[in-house]
C-alpha cells in the first residue's frame, strides 16, 4: 500500500484517490457499534451507511493537556442505498471523546 503526500495540505492519500473538499466535519448519528468501539452503522444526511470494513483506526491527543485522547478516528468502507442502487464508499469519521459526538471528516472518492 503506497502513499503519497499532498505537500500543499500536508496530508496523506493513497495513490489514485482524490480528496473531496469539505469545509469542516459534519455531524453524523452513530446507530450501531461493534464491541462497543468500532463503527457498524451510521446515518449521514438522511441515509444509513453500513460499515463492512474498518481499514484503519487511530487516536488524536493534544500535548500539554495530560496527553488525553481527544478523538477516536476511523477510516471505514461502507455500503448504502441511493436511488434504488447499492453503492459503496470510503469515509473518515471520528468520535469527539470529550463531547461523545460523532462526525464525518471526509469522504474519499476513488
Amino acid at each position: 500500500m503506497s502513499t503519497t503526500i499532498d505537500v500543499r495540505r500536508g496530508s496523506r492519500t493513497r495513490r489514485g484517490e482524490k480528496k473531496r473538499r469539505q469545509r469542516g466535519a459534519e455531524p453524523i448519528e452513530m446507530r450501531e457499534r461493534r464491541h462497543g468501539y468500532f463503527p457498524k452503522a451510521f446515518t449521514w444526511r438522511g441515509h444509513r451507511y453500513e460499515v463492512y470494513a474498518v481499514e484503519r483506526c487511530w487516536t488524536v491527543s493534544r500535548r500539554g493537556r495530560g496527553s488525553r485522547v481527544e478523538r477516536h478516528c476511523f477510516r471505514v468502507r461502507c455500503s448504502f442505498d441511493r436511488a434504488q442502487d447499492r453503492c459503496e464508499g470510503t469515509f473518515e469519521i471520528y468520535q469527539d471523546v470529550r463531547h461523545n459526538t460523532w462526525h464525518l471528516q471526509r469522504q474519499i472518492v476513488t
